[in-house]
């Protein structure tokens, strides 16, 4: 054999030794890393890839749990509930080794939606001082994860925050200080993005309310007569595209494709949640904060609620860890006055206004506000963050406020401790003669306005269904409503509108605004 021969020979045989150690390392997901917070109380799933059949071990403290890699190399273990402690190294053992250090056990949560919950703490600094004295320190108990950054776990200092979720940061931040336990905060969001994109390919394609929606906007906007105005389009953009090339119009000039329609089965749905979430999963986590904005779904005519209620079911479902705490921050973003505008959380709310000369219609074309309060109950264990009291805008600039109150519901729905979370929610109305008294939950401390102000935002309406302006008067839990141009009232609504709500001035003395409601289903 010659030396040219038994060179090329050894290299083919070294090359396939690479290959093969390569095929048979044992690797772990990027959401798997050093400086991670594993979560308590409950089964933390570990898992990755090795070589079809080869044993791995996973040690963390005392334990050890062993897996056996399947036909396609995946394996999982999951380590018994843990306890907060210090911080101590993972290893993951096969025919190589992987070590993980600096691990935390404590809270886990996962932030999603859009721009609100995407945007960076350095876009917000400028005008919110919590914010930027907050983004100063370092934080040894408060970890930070993106799903589009490759570094992995990282704790939270002014480096690394200085690419990471505003609003995320800051409820972690809290949650920490309240709980006093490491806290690890996983981003997934992309600006922009209706929720529509977060929802499962499968769960579109199953989830029995979407089934029926889709089959309702089939029926009542049919596929059939879409593609006759499409062809009569299409038609003439081909006359004007031929017309406009003939006279030189320029390419950049020229008119658009009409858009071929599609039935609405056929939406596209699902690239978001399997670039964000899904490689997420199944880590263990506490639960989700939501704050998608008032974009809608992207998957038009199809209700707002009617989205969520799959989206949440599917991604529960895909996680498996059952029906985990949901938190959705409550649409649109301020709107409405605060019971102490000097509170820094309400940096930056709207004033009390005089009320408007008439009641307020509803206004077409709009997600209204209703639906967003909906939302906290389409789903075990969802609740609504309030926000109108809040920094009011598209992207309200106060997000330590914002993160303060998601921190709030939190320690109150998720974590059982003595904090009010909403304001008065109504719950009953009761005719007494020419009057009505409504009764709330979520009274906390007793009822109240801001100082020196009168209750007001309130409507009532009789038989006839014209809404008038009611007197309203606190009486212990409760709330009077009169008015002498309604002798024999049957409804009420309170802050009934869309988007301006700051002459509606009902709070609880914890501070929280009451909830936009209505009596009647009319």
């Amino acid at each position: 054999m010659t030396r040219v021969r038994m060179t090329r020979l050894f290299l083919g045989v070294l090359f396939l030794s690479f290959i093969f150690q390569a095929a048979a390392a044992v690797t772990l997901p990027r959401v798997l890393s050093s400086h991670m917070v594993l979560q308590r109380d409950m089964p933390v799933p570990v898992w990755g890839t090795a070589a079809a059949g080869e044993k791995v071990t996973v040690t963390f403290r005392e334990q050890h749990k062993i897996a056996v890699a399947d036909a396609q190399g995946r394996w999982l273990v999951k380590l018994d509930p843990l306890q907060p402690g210090e911080p101590a190294t993972l290893t993951v053992a096969g025919s190589t080794t992987v070590t993980l250090k600096d691990v935390l056990v404590g809270e886990v949560w996962v932030g999603s939606g859009q721009s609100n919950l995407d945007t960076d703490v350095p876009d917000y600094v400028q005008h919110d001082p919590v914010l930027n004295a907050a983004w100063n320190k370092s934080y040894p108990k408060l970890r930070l994860f993106r799903s589009d950054v490759g570094a992995g776990w990282q704790e939270a200092n002014r480096q690394t925050l200085g690419r990471f979720s505003a609003q995320l940061f800051f409820f972690g931040l809290k949650l920490q200080e309240a709980l006093d336990v490491p806290v690890g905060v996983m981003e997934g969001a992309v600006r922009g993005s209706p929720s529509g994109p977060w929802l499962s390919r499968q769960a579109f394609q199953t989830d029995p309310d979407i089934r029926k929606a889709v089959a309702a906007a089939d029926a009542k906007d049919p596929l059939e007569a879409r593609m006759r105005k499409y062809d009569e389009a299409l038609k003439k953009w081909q006359q004007n595209l031929a017309a406009a090339k003939t006279a030189g119009t320029p390419e950049d000039k020229l008119p658009k494709e009409p858009r071929k329609p599609a039935s609405f089965g056929e939406r596209k749905t699902g690239d978001l949640y399997e670039t964000h979430i899904r490689p997420m999963i199944p880590y263990a986590i506490r639960g989700v904060l939501w704050d998608q904005g008032e974009g809608g779904t992207g998957l038009d005519p199809i209700w707002q609620p009617v989205v969520m209620t799959a989206l949440i079911r599917a991604w529960r479902a895909d996680w498996g860890q059952g029906d985990f705490p949901w938190l959705v921050v409550e649409k649109p973003s301020g709107m409405g006055a605060a019971l102490n505008p000097e509170d820094p959380v309400n940096l930056g709310c709207a004033p009390v206004s005089p009320l408007p000369k008439d009641p307020p219609g509803w206004q077409p074309g709009w997600p209204p506000r209703w639906d967003w309060l909906k939302i906290k109950d389409i789903a075990p264990n969802v609740f609504l963050v309030i926000t109108s009291d809040l920094a009011t805008g598209v992207h309200p600039p106060n997000k330590s406020g914002y993160g303060t109150r998601d921190c709030r519901v939190a320690l109150g729905a998720v974590y059982g401790q003595p904090v009010e979370f909403y304001g008065p929610l109504y719950q009953a109305v009761k005719v007494e003669g020419g009057k009505l008294r409504l009764t709330f939950m979520h009274v906390g401390k007793g009822l109240t306005v801001p100082p020196g102000q009168t209750l007001q935002g309130f409507m009532i309406a009789g038989e006839d269904k014209k809404f008038h302006w009611a007197d309203a008067v606190i009486e212990g839990p409760t709330v009077v409503l009169s008015s002498p141009v309604v002798p024999a009232p049957v409804a009420a609504r309170y802050a009934w509108a869309p988007f301006d709500i700051t002459w509606a001035n009902l709070f609880n003395a914890d501070g929280l605004p009451a909830l936009t409601f209505r009596t009647d289903a009319w």
